[in-house]
């Protein structure tokens, strides 16, 4: 069903797994391969998928019977993987609620030792002299996210259940009741909610790089950030990172594109942006750089070790260790702890938003006749089903552990094979000529010869790298020391194949119940339905805009 109504791009935490949480914390040599990936792989993906939903006015199911129908699949598929994602990327808000809620008070309660969970591992080297830092050592802040928010020290691995916490669940909760009254009458109050959440971070980076350049020692983390390692380049793995972490932070793939884009006018200069939000993504991770290496440098330097040292925390481990830690031994801890989860909430939010409006649009789209007088109903529908789904990683023995699964399997390699067949469906069956004339029927020119090149070659090429390297590079999965068993694994490979089997099903249902020869059938599932958007109220019934 064709949309009319103009939102704003959603800004987000991590598109996809918090790894790279929209904080870019490696130092510059990783600026080459992350620009390199960016130019030939995600910008031109991130512009196709803008194209491709302002022009057919559709989300990620129905899209597929205007481009080629056998491939239908992936839209169920895309709709599958964003379940998953709000499975995970939930609770880790409601971890940074449950923070937000811990702050409020004068001496923040990972700044000591002195707490019911700590252990006598415990080291604040905080304003004392004298303190050895030793491999047995834990910071006040990592017992307190360890053993007081997660108690994975009550774990025994995956095969515990235990039960579920319920000041995550409660804060959980509260996330969840902030979602559906942000999307329950759809992308004109989401819009407008995002404006918030897309700005005010940005007003949040700005103080905490202020701050941290004051803080002592903050010069030799921006050193060790600008200080190039020429030999890291020679390693594969920062090659695959580098286009995991632009592919996963510009979001292509996810269904938040093509829902979000289809809303747009059908003049909408969709090229511009695409580019203006690359770059402003791209410099925003640089900029964020400058904010975790200066406070990285602050906690070297006051455990006298090497910022290398310190800067192996990546993902959750970073945000809900290093950096309150931090934090939590400044000037005026209290201000900053706030406004950083404040900063949090809001971006996670702001990506919940994107992904939970993707599978709205795609199914509302998919079935007008049954839900486009029942939105409100529907959203409720699936915010239950989010929160429920979500309940198996708030258990005090084994929820990190679950996040971690669905983290790694639910989402990283089926959304990026995914977007390697949407690419090689869009630039090989529909076509490279007839995909380049719909953008100049909204734009009034063509796309130039490297966005055509990168289409067609380029891009699916790059997505392939990460795929390929991937398989034949299998890094063991590991959390706080714990090494998931080889059945979790077995596990995590049937959530992985739970989304992606729809695209071959659906494939062998398309076949089966087309009539005619197997020569006819082909034909008919590889043929466009049609080419033309049509113009008719959207799934609110607001009228078309001329």
């Amino acid at each position: 069903m064709p949309h009319q109504e103009q939102v704003m791009v959603h800004g987000n935490l991590c598109a996809g797994p918090p790894n790279n949480a929209g904080y870019n914390s490696n130092p510059v040599h990783f600026l080459i391969p992350y620009v390199l990936m960016a130019v030939f792989g995600g910008v031109p993906l991130f512009y196709m998928e803008l194209a491709l939903g302002q022009f057919h006015r559709t989300g990620a199911i129905s899209i597929w019977k205007h481009i080629c129908p056998i491939f239908k699949g992936i839209g169920f598929a895309i709709c599958i993987i964003a379940l998953y994602v709000s499975f995970y990327y939930n609770t880790i808000i409601a971890w940074a609620l449950f923070y937000f809620y811990s702050s409020f008070s004068s001496t923040l309660p990972w700044t000591s030792c002195d707490n019911a969970w700590n252990t006598e591992n415990c080291t604040n080297y905080f304003g004392k002299d004298n303190v050895t830092w030793t491999n047995y050592s834990r910071s006040p802040a990592e017992e307190f996210y360890t053993r007081n928010v997660l108690a994975v020290h009550e774990s025994s691995g995956l095969g515990d259940v235990g039960y579920i916490r319920w000041q995550l669940m409660l804060c959980l909760f509260l996330i969840f009741t902030i979602v559906y009254f942000s999307l329950w009458k759809g992308v004109k109050t989401s819009g407008k909610v995002v404006w918030v959440t897309a700005t005010l971070p940005y007003v949040v980076l700005l103080i905490l790089m202020i701050r941290g350049a004051t803080l002592p020692g903050a010069w030799k983390g921006v050193v060790f950030y600008l200080n190039p390692k020429w030999e890291k380049l020679k390693e594969t793995s920062v090659w695959v990172d580098a286009a995991a972490q632009i592919f996963f932070s510009l979001g292509p793939g996810f269904g938040v594109l093509l829902a979000l884009s289809s809303y747009n006018p059908f003049n909408n200069n969709c090229y511009r942006d695409a580019i203006v939000t690359s770059l402003v993504n791209c410099l925003t991770s640089f900029v964020s750089g400058f904010v975790i290496f200066t406070v990285l440098g602050y906690m070297a330097e006051q455990r006298n070790v090497n910022v290398e040292d310190v800067a192996r925390d990546k993902g959750p481990s970073l945000l809900f260790i290093t950096y309150p830690e931090a934090i939590a031994n400044m000037v005026g801890s209290t201000f900053f702890a706030i406004i950083f989860f404040v900063m949090m909430i809001t971006l996670g939010l702001d990506s919940t938003f994107g992904g939970l409006e993707a599978i709205i649009t795609a199914v509302m789209d998919e079935y007008p006749d049954t839900l486009s007088h029942r939105r409100e109903l529907f959203v409720l529908g699936l915010v239950v089903v989010c929160f429920l789904g979500s309940l198996s990683t708030l258990t005090n023995v084994s929820g990190a552990y679950v996040v971690k699964l669905l983290e790694e399997f639910g989402v990283g390699s089926p959304i990026i094979a995914i977007v390697f067949l949407e690419a090689t469906a869009v630039s090989w069956f529909y076509g490279i000529n007839r995909f380049s004339n719909d953008i100049k029927s909204m734009l009034g020119y063509t796309p130039g010869l490297f966005w055509k090149v990168c289409w067609v070659a380029i891009s699916p090429a790059f997505l392939a790298y990460i795929i390929i390297s991937s398989l034949l590079n299998p890094q063991p999965l590991t959390l706080f020391d714990y090494e998931f068993p080889d059945w979790s694994i077995t596990v995590g490979y049937i959530i992985g194949a739970s989304s992606f089997m729809w695209i071959p099903i659906y494939m062998v249902y398309k076949l089966v119940w087309t009539p005619g020869s197997l020569k006819q059938r082909l034909a008919v599932c590889l043929r466009p339905e049609r080419t033309l958007p049509d113009i008719h109220t959207d799934s609110m019934g607001l009228s078309p805009i001329p």
